[in-house]
């Protein structure tokens, strides 16, 4: 499973991530399987707010169409729910549980996957043996209510040049500002709001990529 998971993500240009309060009314199930239908290869389940019962008859409904489809699905924070689901990953920020810990829990053939926010992070994440990393938030962002401040193209600049981990480039990345972060080095790119919150999910996607596209011929 985990050979499968890691060849998605190694593979991915956009990282899909959930956020139903931003969803224009649709569920998660409805925004995911729209993201799928465009062809996003891996999908983080995200949803701070929700009761656990909640998440879990989601992550259930998910799992079960992201297996269908051969996406790589990751829960984010709750390491219980990922095992109980059977999720590929489990994506962990700065104050979670050690990964040393967590990997005694989920085993080899689970994705970890650790949010870092400074080139010091980035380094302990590699000493940590995590699958990849999170890089960001790049630019100013909302989505998350706990989130910290900018780190900047610089920190991506510092990643790209010295940190040999899997990595997905994240927070405050929209149509306009996507390209330069490409042209910088991020091969897997996340958005959240840009996505789930566009009318036509797959349209969006699909400007994504034309602006992928061009950052690549540049």
């Amino acid at each position: 499973m985990k050979k499968t998971a890691m060849a998605n993500f190694l593979a991915a240009d956009l990282y899909g991530i959930t956020a139903e309060e931003y969803s224009l009314g649709r569920n998660n199930v409805e925004v995911v399987s729209q993201m799928i239908k465009a062809g996003l290869k891996v999908i983080q389940y995200r949803e701070k707010d929700k009761k656990m019962r909640e998440k879990y008859q989601e992550c259930l409904k998910l799992r079960e169409i992201t297996r269908q489809a051969g996406v790589t699905f990751i829960v984010n924070d709750h390491v219980d729910l990922a095992l109980l689901v059977g999720a590929d990953g489990i994506h962990l920020g700065q104050d979670d549980l050690p990964v040393n810990r967590v990997r005694e829990l989920v085993g080899k053939d689970m994705l970890i996957g650790l949010s870092t926010h400074s080139p010091a992070q980035a380094q302990s994440a590699l000493e940590m043996g995590v699958d990849y990393i999170g890089v960001g938030p790049i630019f100013s962002t909302q989505t998350k209510k706990d989130v910290c401040a900018p780190v900047g193209l610089e920190y991506l600049d510092y990643v790209v040049k010295h940190i040999p981990l899997p990595f997905v480039a994240i927070g405050g990345i929209k149509e306009h500002n996507i390209a330069e972060v490409a042209r910088r080095g991020a091969k897997c790119i996340a958005l959240v709001t840009e996505i789930v919150g566009a009318a036509d999910i797959e349209a969006k996607i699909r400007n994504l990529r034309a602006c992928l596209n061009r950052s690549n011929r540049l």
